[in-house]
């Protein structure tokens, strides 16, 4: 596994609707996400304490103790974020071949976090964006902080490998890198081969997806040092609804 860090192609502030709508996807460098969120990097690094209290995730299927996660659910309609009651993470088989068809029910997130003004900040932003390539509406969020390590000798951040999320926009964030090696970011469009491939390593740098264009992966981490992991917050927004279970859909 090479130590190499392949760069990201940044794009600017300015650019980024025009190159999500161009290729289906963008990475933005910590200073754009400030500078298009108005939240100083200052604040953005100041919530990276809350990833060091991430309950194990119970449901990996491959018995892996490497991933630790919480969940939250929120609505974003223009600048207004409204938090949802806490309910179960699903997906279908058809989007996660691994772990869809079952209701997940993860720790809530550290209230602390919500009730910072960049996090609502940070949502806010999101929904601009979504709203720039599907129209003003209300966004239906989810937000998943993962911390994957080294325990198990080596860690997945995808274990369910390249996939669709189901939802219209995606958000990668990197959060912290310690002691790893691999962890490289692919990004496909689902038709034609047009591909990329580079590694995130700033801290609050991102990766935003348009899910209906492209497909995403992150391959494994193994250690450099004697426990190394990698913190990423994963945050998706949604059109019309959460992605529920079908029974729940219907009734």
């Amino acid at each position: 596994m090479s130590t190499t860090l392949l760069a990201p192609p940044l794009t600017a502030p300015l650019a980024l609707q025009g190159k999500l709508k161009e290729q289906g996807f963008a990475v933005l460098s910590p200073q754009a996400v400030s500078d298009l969120s108005g939240i100083a990097i200052s604040e953005l690094l100041s919530l990276n304490t809350f990833w060091n209290d991430l309950p194990p995730d119970q449901y990996l299927k491959d018995g892996g103790r490497y991933r630790h996660r919480r969940h939250g659910s929120f609505l974003v309609h223009l600048d207004e974020v409204t938090k949802h009651t806490d309910r179960a993470h699903w997906q279908p088989l058809s989007y996660n071949a691994l772990h869809g068809g079952m209701l997940r029910w993860f720790a809530p997130l550290d209230a602390a976090m919500t009730a910072t003004e960049a996090w609502s900040k940070l949502l806010s932003f999101l929904g601009r964006v979504a709203s720039g390539l599907r129209g003003e509406q209300t966004w239906f969020v989810e937000t998943h902080p993962f911390r994957i390590d080294t325990t198990d000798g080596i860690g997945r951040p995808t274990p369910e490998g390249a996939h669709r999320d189901g939802v219209d926009l995606v958000a990668v964030f990197l959060i912290d890198r310690h002691g790893v090696k691999g962890g490289e970011t692919r990004v496909f469009d689902v038709s034609s081969p047009f591909g990329q491939r580079f590694t995130l390593s700033e801290p609050w740098s991102v990766l935003l997806l348009d899910d209906a264009r492209v497909i995403h992966e992150t391959t494994p981490i193994q250690p450099q040092t004697e426990l190394g992991w990698r913190d990423t917050l994963v945050i998706t927004l949604r059109s019309g609804g959460f992605l529920d279970e079908p029974s729940k859909t219907a009734a």
